[in-house]
Parts: C-alpha cells; structure tokens; sequence
C-alpha cells in the first residue's frame, strides 16, 4: 500500500467550494482508498492505496464530479514525494506562513519565473511538479502573477509539513 495525499483545488474557499471532510473522507472510502484522514477545511486528505498515483487522480476526481456536480482538480503525491517537495524548499529562510508550494500535475514551463510579475518581492523558484513562493508580507496581500500556477492548488508549509507528519503516520499503521 502506497501513502498518498490528494490537495483538492477551490474547496472551502470563499465559500463557492462547499465541501464537508466527513464527505470528502466518505467519498474517499467509496473510492476504495484506506485509513482515509482530512486535514483542515481545505481540501486535503491523507490517504493508502494499492493503486497507481495517475489511478488514484481520476478516481478521486470522479468520485467528486458525480458528488459536487462539478469538477474538481486533485493534486495527488505520494508520501515520499510529498516530503521530497519539503525537504527542496529553497525559501527555509522564510515563514513557514507565508511560504507557499503551488502544486502542479507536470513540472513547470521552463519560462515559469520569466511570466511571473511580482511586484511585492515575492521570491520564487521551481520544483519538480512544484512552484514555490515566498510572499514576504503574506499571499493576501500580494500582486502576484502567476500565470502558470492557475491549473494548480498552494499549500502554506506548515500544512505541508503537517500533511508529510500525516502520510508517515498512515504509512506506518
């Protein structure tokens, strides 16, 4: 059994995702996914699978398009790489809540970082399926353009971090 965890984009945002994580946890259970956990009211969950990462995707955004009505896009990583992703943060310098991984399905366009426009100081580098950002004065207050990370979903990194402690743990059981 492999440990993922799916990151749900708009869920509970603004209200325009209504999503309950009892739901999201039920739905997940239906999908066939074992000891099923939710972390905060924003779309993420822990999870174990025997399927295949790409499997796991579609089988989850299924699941949430015959729920919702609507679809919904599923980041989905493994355990290892979800600490992978972690452990390359390039801005450890940072607060961790203001510090933010966009969550891709594919590695960045090569001109990821010529595209942006960050007229607030925000720092950014690329990762493997990840785009990171250092807001500075934080992402609520941010001018941030980032084109390329529209498709994807951010995590602060102390929910990152909260979620690698999660995989380990339902790895483990």
């Amino acid at each position: 059994m492999t440990a993922y965890v799916a990151l749900l984009r708009a869920v509970n945002v603004g209200g325009t995702g209504a999503l309950a994580m009892a739901e999201l946890r039920r739905l997940c259970e239906a999908a066939g996914f074992a000891a099923v956990r939710t972390y905060i009211a924003s779309g993420n969950v822990v999870f174990t699978s025997p399927l295949d990462a790409a499997t796991v995707k579609r089988r989850l955004e299924e699941a949430l398009q015959v729920s919702t009505g609507r679809q919904v896009s599923v980041a989905v990583r493994t355990a290892a790489e979800l600490a992978a992703a972690l452990a390359a943060n390039p801005f450890a310098d940072a607060p961790p809540s203001t510090t933010v991984l966009h969550f891709l399905d594919a590695p960045p366009q090569a001109d990821t970082l010529e595209r942006a426009v960050a007229p607030d100081g925000e720092r950014l580098a690329l990762g493997a399926r990840e785009i990171y950002v250092a807001y500075g004065a934080g992402m609520g207050r941010s001018r941030l353009k980032l084109p390329s990370a529209a498709e994807g979903t951010a995590r602060n990194v102390n929910t990152v971090a909260k979620l690698v402690a999660m995989t380990a743990e339902v790895s483990a059981a």
